[in-house]
């Protein structure tokens, strides 16, 4: 084989090999993506979870305080 040929062939293999590297390095990337959307995810959620608890006892200390003695709506 002459040089260019081997040239040739080494550039061929690279180049093949170039797409495969590519597509594992995209993978990866979309896996980490993947695996921050789902945290955010989680934390947003939780959050969520913890404002509605809050309200619901701010609605429930407003409505208690609103009540008379009696237990009726204060006007």
């Amino acid at each position: 084989m002459s040089k260019k040929e081997d040239r040739s062939s080494v550039s061929l293999e690279q180049s093949e090999g170039a797409p495969a590297e590519l597509t594992a390095v995209v993978d990866e990337l979309l896996q980490q993506l993947q695996s921050k959307f789902s945290n955010i995810s989680s934390d947003l959620l939780a959050k969520m979870d913890d404002m509605s608890r809050r309200l619901d006892n701010l609605e429930a200390t407003i409505q208690a305080s609103n009540s008379g003695p009696d237990g009726e709506q204060k006007p």
